[in-house]
């Protein structure tokens, strides 16, 4: 498996965002378990040690928890909580830049919903 790191950001912090990205998008769910730190390691071909910390920060943020002798596991809630802090980063964040953007470009809500193709998605 090939993968390109960035190198501004941290291997264990690109690591653990791809895991948040795949509660996000739901391809890991509630009680669904992590793969484990070696075939991680194996896969991306990277150090375990950076793995293991990638995974403790996501304990550490109770998304994921530690069951002794059986892995890793998402967490119940997991995806609630992130989709609230991820909300809140980006509205803190990212959407004020973008709403000057917008308003610069004299953009108004008619004409990017109809750039999206009127799609609307689902708050859930």
């Amino acid at each position: 498996m090939t993968v390109t790191w960035n190198d501004s950001v941290p291997i264990y912090r690109q690591l653990r965002d791809r895991v948040v990205a795949m509660i996000l998008d739901g391809a890991l769910k509630e009680g669904d378990a992590l793969p484990s730190v070696r075939q991680i390691a194996a896969d991306f071909q990277i150090n375990p040690l950076t793995v293991s910390k990638s995974y403790q920060e996501l304990v550490d943020e109770a998304l994921v928890e530690k069951r002794r002798g059986l892995g890793m596991y998402v967490t119940e809630g997991a995806r609630a909580k992130l989709l609230d802090s991820e909300r809140a980063r980006f509205l803190k964040d990212e959407w004020p830049a973008l709403l000057q953007r917008i308003q610069r470009m004299g953009l108004t809500p008619e004409t990017l919903l109809k750039a999206a193709g009127g799609h609307k998605e689902s708050t859930t």
